[in-house]
């Protein structure tokens, strides 16, 4: 007997998933699998389909089913987080480190997952409490300057309990290890291998006196103060605006191990994900003589 019995699907907001569709309908259909999509996205769906709430979504699927690029990947991660049903990320368009396979690859890999022939790679996702709310990403959360909204941002970072460093920058992004190739990458920060734990904290556009980034383990209490004199931060999770801050506000910042797994069937490894999308084929050798 296989494992999945239902199937959630997410899909990209703009981009034509049909194809990728179709393969898992017809799979479905021939295997008597249910297939539930989010109630906003299940008149897209081209076939036999419920609509689901996006907070019953992971709770009644055995298996989640990402179309799109890792954004659509964060978002299906974020809604997994609690159930934690594995998530199959499939690329739809370009490239990305987290989708596993490609749409002509979609049977062969349903049913690779249905006889348990996989791994459910953990990640794990950051939580940021600020003034009223929390929030979790699987990226990064940020504080970042509002353009027009005064001075570069002043951030103290405290860790254990112990004011640390101060930064001056545009923006102060908080990283798991998944996120460490997203904004942080970006921003001139290290890529961090999935396997690792901890918090990547780094500033963009900096300039305070220390301005390198810095990762902190998983299991150390970390503190974002903003400082008296500082543009009033937005506070980002996964890219999305969640909030604004003042001076004087507490940001708490954790980690959560193992809030989303990732379905790996073995056929590429980080490395050669960021290989094919970051382009680092090629010669090495210092041109000149």
């Amino acid at each position: 007997m296989g494992m999945v019995k239902t199937v959630g699907l997410v899909l990209h907001p703009g981009r034509d998933c049909n194809s990728a569709m179709f393969e898992l309908l017809a799979w479905a259909s021939k295997r008597k699998v249910t297939v539930l999509a989010l109630e906003d996205e299940a008149s897209r769906v081209p076939g036999p389909v419920e609509a689901a709430p996006p907070a019953d979504l992971a709770a009644r699927s055995d298996l989640m089913v990402s179309l799109g690029g890792d954004g659509t990947m964060l978002r299906a991660m974020r809604l997994s987080c609690g159930p934690r049903p594995p998530v199959l990320g499939v690329n739809v368009g370009k490239l990305g480190f987290l989708a596993e396979i490609d749409p002509p690859e979609m049977a062969e890999a349903l049913g690779a997952i249905d006889e348990h022939r996989f791994t459910a790679e953990p990640r794990s996702a950051v939580r940021a409490e600020f003034p009223g709310q929390q929030t979790i990403a699987f990226n990064d959360v940020d504080l970042a300057r509002i353009p027009g909204r005064g001075s570069s941002i002043l951030v103290e970072l405290t860790v254990e309990s112990h004011p640390f460093v101060r930064y001056a920058a545009d923006a102060v992004i908080v990283a798991t290890p998944t996120g460490s190739t997203a904004y942080n990458f970006s921003a001139g920060g290290p890529l961090v291998s999935p396997m690792a734990e901890g918090l990547l904290v780094t500033p963009v556009a900096p300039h305070s006196a220390f301005n390198r980034a810095l990762f902190l383990s998983s299991t150390e209490k970390v503190l974002l103060t903003v400082l008296p004199g500082s543009g009033e931060p937005a506070l980002e999770a996964d890219g999305i605006m969640v909030g604004y801050l003042h001076a004087g506000d507490t940001v708490e910042v954790g980690t959560i191990p193992d809030a989303a797994r990732v379905v790996r069937l073995g056929r590429t490894t980080f490395y050669q994900r960021a290989q094919r999308k970051l382009r680092l084929t090629g010669s090495a050798e210092a041109d000149g003589d």
